[in-house]
């Protein structure tokens, strides 16, 4: 056991220390002192980053009974959700000054949710899932709900609605595949169906088991709750659900799809309508909408569709087209909400409402833009380029899924428009009743936004070393 913690999970336990010091501070220590919370979370992901360092990875290294995992792929994930919740960390600064009591517990959670989140990545049984997707849902559960008000209240407990019908699909679709292979292991299951033959059953319980995960990225049939989400949650906390949530979730759906629900042909053609609608659904809605927050759910939920019917289409290239589609999906959508959180969350979302906003804050809306534009796809971007590999893969796939590239393609031509409804205000001329303001900015909030538009360019330009990578992390899953 002292090896499997040395050899795999060091970074978890690392995390799971700092949780605890977080609660225990918050139990002794005066509210005044909330400051101090957020350096406190920052430096136990800190931490666990380092300590990644110590996980073995070469060979695959199975522990714990062969519930938990690691290898290259895990590593990868491990970091990018690490990565994505140290900037939320910083993020966050305005929350906690507005729920001072509550800082300790508020880091605490947030850093359960990653803790979750990297123990879903390295899941090797259903069981393992199963309670990290729990640990992961409880936690968003309380971040979606930390502001105060109606609102954030209504949006947790769709959240919470929609979480408890996905599980209990997924479970069903756990115990029949338990029923037909008498075992929760993935190596295990893989195993017997390579042996044996399948049938309708195994064909429903894979079904199940992917819909129950693909809840968490908005996908149709579980695509509404996004909406109320978005709209009734805290920017920082937006930050964090488009972004750590989803990378779990992919990264443990295109492992079951590789191995143990790997002989299901009749999966790749219903998560691909089903991407196809959910796609049209976000990019029709978007276009009619007004609320920042509701087109960037929407857009969310679009750009989500489009990894998932990629990742279904299981091949090397693929699955690296995922993954890099996913690294360039995050960056971009951290800094978006870095604005948005500059903006401030006590303000109309409304497009009206950012009307001029340019002309009293140059430098951070013209980043904003290039972040937009990367949103959408748009050259020199890295959005670009993750467009372009999503084609070519979709492409390579086989002319039976070419009315479903031509699909998404018409669809990303409209998505075009929504993007522009987010962009052309800021650089209009507002009423002259109508004054606007200047972002009260920090520090935090710059460097997120600096960092995100860097990157985002550098890998629009130079994307061949991570391209690269990505595809000797696929290769070795």
């Amino acid at each position: 056991m002292i090896n499997d913690i040395f050899n795999i999970l060091l970074p978890q336990f690392v995390l799971g220390g700092f949780i605890l010091l977080l609660l225990i501070l918050g139990m002794i220590l005066s509210p005044r002192l909330y400051r101090y919370a957020r350096i406190i979370a920052a430096t136990g992901i800190s931490l666990s980053v380092v300590f990644l360092s110590t996980v073995q990875t070469e060979p695959q290294y199975f522990g714990f009974r062969n519930s938990i995992m690691s290898d290259s792929y895990t590593l990868l994930f491990d970091f990018i959700i690490l990565s994505c919740g140290f900037l939320i960390t910083l993020l966050s600064k305005n929350l906690v000054k507005r729920c001072k009591r509550s800082a300790y517990t508020y880091f605490a959670i947030l850093l359960t949710a990653v803790f979750g989140a990297m123990n879903i990545v390295s899941a090797n049984d259903f069981l393992t899932l199963l309670v990290s997707v729990e640990l992961l849902g409880f936690s968003t559960y309380f971040l979606i709900s930390v502001s105060k008000g109606y609102h954030s209240k209504e949006a947790a407990f769709k959240y919470l609605i929609t979480s408890a019908v996905s599980t209990g699909i997924f479970l069903f679709g756990v115990s029949y595949l338990y029923g037909i292979t008498g075992s929760l292991n993935f190596t295990t299951i893989y195993e017997y169906i390579t042996q044996n033959e399948t049938s309708l059953i195994y064909t429903v319980s894979a079904i199940m088991i992917i819909l129950g995960l693909a809840s968490k990225l908005a996908v149709f049939p579980f695509a509404n709750w996004v909406i109320d989400v978005y709209k009734g949650t805290e920017t920082s906390t937006l930050a964090y659900l488009s972004t750590i949530p989803k990378l779990a979730m992919f990264g443990i759906i295109c492992r079951l799809l590789v191995f143990p629900l790997s002989n299901s042909f009749e999966i790749v053609f219903i998560i691909a309508v089903l991407s196809l609608i959910t796609a049209f659904w976000a990019n029709t809605y978007a276009i009619r909408e007004k609320n920042v927050k509701v087109i960037l759910a929407c857009s969310s939920s679009a750009n989500a569709s489009y990894a998932l019917l990629t990742a279904s289409l299981v091949s090397v290239y693929n699955l690296s087209t995922v993954i890099f589609y996913l690294i360039c999906y995050v960056i971009i959508n951290i800094g978006v909400f870095a604005y948005l959180n500059m903006y401030g969350d006590e303000k109309s979302f409304d497009i009206n409402a950012f009307k001029g906003v340019y002309h009293m804050n140059h430098g951070f809306t013209a980043l904003y833009a290039i972040l937009i534009i990367g949103l959408a796809g748009i050259p020199i971007t890295s959005g670009f380029i993750a467009k372009i590999y999503l084609f070519t893969a979709i492409a390579n796939s086989g002319l039976v899924f070419t009315p479903f590239l031509l699909g998404l393609l018409l669809l990303m031509v409209v998505a075009l428009f929504y993007y522009l409804k987010i962009l052309l205000p800021l650089f209009s001329v507002c009423d002259k009743n109508t004054p606007v303001e200047k972002f009260k900015t920090n520090f935090s909030q710059k460097f997120v936004v600096a960092a995100s538009v860097i990157i985002t360019l550098f890998l629009g330009m130079c994307p061949e070393m991570l391209i690269e990578l990505c595809r000797l992390i696929a290769y070795n899953i």
